[in-house]
């Protein structure tokens, strides 16, 4: 397992949010700073720590760094 940085925005759809273009950072800080950049141009802003399994590629235990407006529950 690896840990990654991610961040996610959300976008308005029928009926509640839904995730738009996943991007990757290099580091905890660097999501961050995407994050807060990519925040006044979408509804919702999160930036994640996850656990990938680099066989499979599977994301495991997101854990929010940081978020801006409204946000989706990724882990559901």
């Amino acid at each position: 397992m690896a840990e990654k940085f991610i961040i996610l925005p959300f976008k308005r759809v029928r009926g509640g949010l839904a995730p738009g273009e996943m991007r990757q950072a290099s580091n905890a800080v660097s999501a961050e700073k995407i994050a807060t950049a990519m925040a006044p141009r979408h509804v919702g802003v999160a930036a994640y720590s996850v656990q990938v399994d680099e066989e499979s590629g599977d994301m495991t235990s997101p854990r929010i760094l940081i978020q801006f407006g409204e946000i989706a529950d990724i882990a559901a």
